[in-house]
């Protein structure tokens, strides 16, 4: 699964999935989306293109 991550604040996340759907996430919600995809740590950056 390819998305895109897009902080808009210090507690929120925009997830911009590759088949056209979003999600606001606070950081916790973020880590748990993380965590299910296998992926241990969260990009420091703003903004940061993952592909599963």
């Amino acid at each position: 699964m390819n998305f895109d991550l897009n902080r808009i604040n210090p507690n929120q996340t925009q997830v911009f999935f590759h088949d056209g759907r979003y999600e606001t996430l606070t950081n916790e919600e973020l880590e748990e989306l993380m965590a299910q995809m296998g992926i241990s740590d969260r990009p420091d950056e703003f903004e940061a293109s993952v592909t599963d």
